[in-house]
């Protein structure tokens, strides 16, 4: 399955310095807003570990990791619920992404102007919060306007789903997102086809200078306290390092540059990783000759559906899966030792698959 993840926030915040240091795509960076008009897509591998062991032991012809989609999407001013600046553009982006970045802007500079004049980035996050909060207002009072009638007039279906609308109307009113409402599965499948913005899971990045990349600074300790109401999740990231680390080719060279602001990974790694935490998202392998290679899926998937991800075949003439745990695949160097240890599983279509398991699937179509 595809992760893609939207890289949002006002004009000038470093998001497309953010960006270029994430991909091998070159976002244009500039000091003035809407420098980024389409939005730019990078390819990022995910970086793991246990892929690069499991190719050392299996030594396959081919090594393919899972991706993350980054979409740089044009800055968002004041107003783009009713299409100030690039704000309809900006807003039909973001609805097809899983998960939204938004970068906010935790440094002063007086080289490169803030949008409003001022660096807060508590307003910052609020702009965009109640610009999306419209915009899904709008979404919603639209649909109540053609199921209304048709739930007054005693239809059960339209009733539901009127009632559900009204619920989250209410809770827009309020100026909160939609993440933060408790709605049950059946509720939110009602709506689905909304694709409502505040609904999507979000991460903030706070982009500090590099002297705060480690403590910090008065502008992160803000923006985490609102973050931390809302139950959100906040990286702290320079963006400055983060380019050049992009430059560097060997990675004994990103390790020892890393070491030197006192920093044990990257900002790409720990964002990867907060994404995949945030979207509740585990990775299974298969491992063989041919190739070694991780696949995405959802936790708390059974093997069927896991199987489905290689291809739709697998899912539908599922027979049953051979599961090797990571850890025991690396202590016996190899699938036969570990099927004549007796650790090798047979399981059938209830297993829930588990985050590093290495799976080979038999299936009949």
């Amino acid at each position: 399955m595809g992760l893609k993840c939207g890289i949002v926030g006002l004009p000038n915040v470093g998001k497309s310095t953010l960006f270029n240091a994430l991909s091998n795509n070159k976002a244009e960076a500039a000091n003035f807003p809407f420098c980024t008009i389409e939005p730019n897509i990078g390819i990022i591998s995910v970086p793991d570990d246990r892929l690069n062991t499991l190719a050392e032991i299996v030594q396959p012809e081919s090594v393919i990791p899972t991706y993350i989609e980054f979409v740089d999407i044009a800055g968002l001013v004041k107003g783009a619920s009713k299409g100030e600046g690039l704000g309809n553009k900006f807003l039909a982006n973001i609805r097809e992404v899983d998960a939204i970045i938004q970068v906010v802007r935790c440094f002063e500079n007086d080289n490169i102007v803030h949008v409003d004049g001022k660096i807060d980035p508590v307003s910052d996050k609020a702009i965009i919060d109640a610009e999306l909060q419209l915009k899904d207002l709008e979404s919603i009072e639209k649909r109540i306007s053609r199921v209304e009638k048709i739930a007054k007039s005693g239809d059960a279906a339209a009733k539901k789903i009127f009632e559900v609308l009204v619920r989250y109307q209410e809770h827009l009113f309020q100026g909160k997102n939609l993440r933060s409402l408790k709605a049950s599965d059946e509720e939110k499948a009602l709506v689905k086809d909304l694709f409502l913005l505040t609904e999507k899971p979000v991460i903030y990045l706070a982009n500090v200078d590099e002297k705060s990349t480690i403590n910090g600074n008065p502008f992160v300790e803000k923006l985490k306290a609102n973050v931390s109401a809302e139950g959100g999740h906040l990286l702290t990231v320079c963006a400055s390092i983060e380019a050049q680390i992009a430059e560097l080719e060997e990675e004994e060279e990103k390790q020892m540059f890393l070491a030197e602001y006192g920093l044990k990974e990257s900002g790409l790694n720990r964002l990867i990783k907060e994404s995949y935490d945030t979207l509740n998202l585990i990775t299974y392998f298969t491992a063989g000759p041919k190739e070694v290679r991780a696949w995405t899926i959802k936790k708390g998937w059974k093997a069927p559906k896991a199987a489905g991800v290689i291809h739709t075949d697998f899912e539908k003439g599922f027979i049953k899966a051979e599961v090797i745990k990571f850890d025991v695949f690396v202590n016996y160097r190899s699938e036969l030792a570990c099927k004549e240890a007796g650790k090798l599983s047979i399981e059938g279509k209830d297993y829930i698959v588990e985050d590093g398991d290495v799976m080979h699937f038999r299936f009949n179509v």
